[in-house]
This record gives C-alpha cells, structure tokens and sequence, in this order.
C-alpha cells in the first residue's frame, strides 16, 4: 500500500524535489539489499516461517516511525532501517514454497503466491491512493496494522501445524553448491537486476508522470495500479499454465520487452484510458517474467542453500530498487520523461536477446544444483 505512493508522499507532505525523493526512494533500495541477505540469511537458519514473522512486525513498526519523523537525516535514517526489514519477508517467503512445493508444480506455487500478494494489491493502491488524498499518516497507518495482522496469522498456522510449521531446511552438505559460484545463476542475477530497472519506474517516475502530464489525482493513480494487480489475480495462473511446456528464458525476453514497450506508450496519450492500456501491455510482460525468473531460481537451488538462492536473487530486485529511481528521476529531470520511456523501449530489445544468451547455459544444470525430490 505504501510503495506506489512513496514517492509521491516524499514530494507533497515532506516538501521534497523530485530528484531528493528519487534518492530517498533509492535508499530504502539500499536497504532492501541488506534486508534481502538477511531474509535468506535467516531463513537457512531459523526457518522461513519465523523470518517473515520477523519481516513485518519490525516494517510494521517502522512505517509508524517514519510518519513522526521531519528531519531529512532521520527520516533517511528510519526509511533505510525500514527497507532493511520489510524486505527480508521476499526471501523468505519465497523460500518457503520452494521448500514446501513439489518440483513438478513450482511454477504454479510461485504464480499462486503472486496471485495471493496481488490480491491484496488490488485492493492496497486503489484504497491506499483514497487515504492519501485524506492524510499520508493513515496510508502508514493502516500498512503497519495489515502487516501485524498476517504475521499473527503465520503464529495461528504454526500452532496448527505443530512444531514443524516452522521448520528449517537441513544443514547443507559440504558439497552445496554456494549461489556466489554458480555462474550461470550470477548471469540471470544482472539479468534480473536490468529487468528490475525497467519494471519499478512504476513505482518512481510513472506515479510522478501520472500526476504531472496525466493531472491524475492519488486515487486515480491508485485505480491505475489496481488494474495491474487485478490482471495478475485473473490471467497469471492461466497464462503459467500455458507457459509450462515452454522455454522459461524465452519467456522472460518476450516479458522483458513488453514491461519496456508498455511504459513507452505512456508518453503517447494522456487519458485513463490510455494509462490503463499501457498498464496492459507491461503487466503482460510482468506476468510472463517473475513467475518464470522464480522457477528458475528454484529449480537450480541446492538442497540446504534454497535461503541463499533466494537472498542472493531478490537481492538482484533490490539493487535494481536503487539504481531505478536515480537513474529514472535524474533521466526524468534532465532530459524530459519522453527521454525515459522511449529509452526503455529500446532497453527491453536488449533484454530480450539478453535473456536467449543465457538458454544454453540453464539448458543442464549440474547435478549438485538440482533440488532432490
């Protein structure tokens, strides 16, 4: 509920630039890149379960502590420290279906588990852009209280479950083969990481734009946002279920292209209309990627090392988290938002044949990579 809108809050109820709020975006992608180490971190060790729980009671606070803060030292302060938190729960989270899922329906296990988080989107920015209009302080408000809520439902199913809800992996043998020595991993990680770029301008320069060339208000905004959570509840499983015989890095190339060509449609209209249509095109391509960028990660963690994997990968997200909001305010600023997304266009070409380079090096993967099943 928070992200779509950070940016904005930092420009109109903080009184900060574009470019300032673009850095402050960039930090709490600073912070996620800790936090991401620290979710894999820590679910290799304590459990996946327990990590998450300890994800979004600490972000839970955290986001009531940035709404009492003015000062722009402490708010960078508490909005790093609050990144560093609410993005262990990825890790996490993500670790536990590639724990729990059988090999032959990860695919559907991670396009289930988006399905369940853009639920909630759905619902999150288009409610989240109406407490926006009325104060900022309830839009933080109201993300910590749900962030309490699903980490008392994770203590409600692990006293269902017994002792074993939150079970860890088993230690890893000598062998394990470490994500930091896997090279062809490391490829799909900057792969990732350029992916990333792209796909958050949604959540830095597009909110901006919107409001600024579409003269959308925060709730319209929001709508905007919703429909491209709405699309993934209703289309994501079928569109997996279609792409299961397929090749996974094809996949993401077409998926890496389209989220480019969606956002340089936006400079060719200015209506709602227009904007829920370019949403179209780069939520098509959202869908054909994560879910497959997921599997494939999965798939080539090691028994034991499934935390590191999954630290290691959304660490890729996180650092794109940095580099997006500078890279596409600055761009945004100097050279006019036409500049941008028409850049991108031409970028998600380049990702797009980036991604069959590497079908020859995930075509086997070597026996220790392998999750036994």
């Amino acid at each position: 509920m928070v992200l779509p809108f950070f940016a904005l809050f930092l420009i109109r109820d903080r009184g900060l630039g574009v470019a300032a709020a673009g850095q402050l975006v960039a930090l709490y992608g600073v912070g996620s890149i800790v936090g991401s180490f620290l979710g894999g971190w820590l679910s290799d060790r304590i459990g996946s379960i327990r990590a998450q729980q300890f994800s979004l009671v600490s972000a839970g606070v955290g986001y009531l502590v940035i709404i009492q803060v003015e000062s722009l030292g402490a708010l960078s302060l508490v909005i790093l420290l609050t990144s560093v938190a609410a993005e262990g729960f990825r890790p996490a989270v993500m670790t536990s279906i590639a724990h729990r899922a059988p090999r032959g329906l990860q695919a559907r296990s991670f396009a289930l588990l988006r399905l369940a988080i853009n639920l909630g989107m759905a619902i999150g920015p288009a409610l989240g852009g109406l407490l926006a209009l009325h104060s900022y302080s309830l839009l933080f408000i109201v993300d910590a209280s749900t962030s309490w809520l699903a980490a008392l439902l994770l203590a409600w199913m692990i006293r269902r479950r017994g002792p074993s809800g939150a079970e860890q992996e088993p230690r890893p043998p000598a062998s394990a083969r470490s994500p930091w020595r896997d090279g062809p991993f490391l490829l799909l990680a900057l792969l990732v990481t350029a992916i990333g770029v792209s796909l958050f301008q949604v959540f830095s320069t597009m909110p901006i734009y919107l409001r600024q060339a579409y003269g959308l208000r925060e709730d319209g905004i929001g709508m905007v946002l919703a429909l491209n959570a709405a699309l993934i509840v209703l289309f994501e499983m079928v569109l997996t279920h279609w792409a299961e015989k397929r090749n996974r890095l094809l996949l993401i190339g077409v998926g890496s292209f389209l989220i480019g060509a969606g956002l340089a449609l936006l400079p060719l209209g200015s209506s709602i209309a227009w904007a829920a249509l370019c949403t179209v095109v780069w939520t098509l391509g959202e869908m054909l990627v994560l879910p497959q960028t997921n599997t494939v990660v999965a798939e080539r963690a090691t028994a034991g090392k499934r935390g590191s994997y999954m630290g290691l990968y959304t660490v890729a997200f996180s650092v794109a988290f940095v580099i997006a909001p500078l890279g596409g305010t600055w761009v945004y600023e100097r050279f006019g938002p036409e500049v941008l997304y028409f850049g991108l266009a031409g970028f998600g070409v380049l990702l797009f044949f980036a991604s069959l380079a590497l079908i020859a090096p995930f075509r086997t993967s070597p026996p220790e990579a392998r999750v036994p099943r």
